[in-house]
């Protein structure tokens, strides 16, 4: 199994390095200990201070102030077809990345699709692009990993003919039906039949089912980018919810706390240690 390399860089000055560095920490861990398990991944994931410190290989999620075109933000491919990621600094940025990461690592080149019975009556079996946060990713269904909140991910069960209650059909327990599509998320699909692509959204009191081959037809590159130019999430228009900053917000200061009472503790043991070490010496 081959290893992915994710690179988190900020382009943006309001995010300090060691911010940096601890959301890497975060998402480091749900890649290891939670996507990578379930998807069969293996991946790092490291914080660079700049673009020309990222070394060869690696696929760099990249935070900006502002993106000129909204449109912008997003899965990417670059000119070798490599994959890479912009993130619009927002108050959600780490929840974002989380998001972008979990499908990069499982689908990098941002076209794979899976066969299943389609959510359209009528249609019959379909191709669903793969984009393993979309039917959960707004904040209501994230989770929490060193206090950061990250992103919610379907497993490769969110596809099956039939719903089990043993079956996990998401990392937290949110989606639980096969191709069931939350508040504020979406799910997108091209029928074989006709060539056309359709998407389930639900970003208003019910789930509405769209034609959106028109749109897709004008876009180019890879699938994932192309849906992610022509969707508007919920949040991505009106920003987090007042519940997130608030519970953000909580958290942040519980860790800042606890990162004090950190740094005392391994502070004392290096004294401890050195203290230690001196008096040994004075005895020999």
């Amino acid at each position: 199994m081959l290893t992915k390399h994710i690179a988190l860089v900020s382009k943006s000055k309001k995010i300090k390095f060691n911010e940096l560095s601890q959301v890497a920490a975060a998402l480091q861990k749900q890649a290891t200990r939670d996507l990578g398990p379930i998807w069969n991944i293996q991946a790092t994931v490291d914080a660079f201070p700049k673009l020309k410190d990222i070394p060869a290989g690696y696929w760099p999620i990249i935070i900006q102030d502002k993106l000129d075109d909204p449109s912008a933000a997003g899965y990417h491919t670059d000119k070798y077809r490599q994959p890479f990621a912009l993130v619009k600094y927002d108050a959600s940025w780490a929840l974002t990345c989380s998001h972008e990461m979990c499908e990069m690592l499982v689908d990098p080149f941002g076209s794979r699709m899976v066969a299943s019975g389609s959510v359209k009556a009528g249609q019959g079996r379909v191709h669903y692009l793969v984009e393993v946060c979309d039917p959960s990713e707004d904040d209501q269904f994230c989770y929490s990993v060193n206090g950061i909140l990250l992103s919610d991910f379907y497993t490769p069960h969110y596809f099956d003919p039939v719903t089990s209650s043993a079956i996990r059909y998401s990392y937290t327990g949110a989606i639980t039906s096969p191709k069931q599509v939350l508040k504020g998320g979406y799910l997108s699909w091209l029928d074989p039949a006709t060539g056309k692509w359709w998407q389930a959204s639900y970003f208003g009191t019910s789930l509405q089912i769209y034609d959106i081959s028109a749109k897709m037809n004008q876009q180019a590159g890879a699938l994932r980018a192309r849906i992610d130019r022509i969707t508007s999430t919920p949040r991505m228009l009106n920003g987090v919810s007042k519940q997130h900053l608030k519970t953000n917000s909580a958290r942040a200061v519980s860790q800042a706390k606890y990162g004090m009472i950190n740094q005392d503790h391994w502070e004392q043991e290096i004294k401890r240690l050195t203290k230690a070490r001196n008096l040994m010496i004075k005895h020999i």
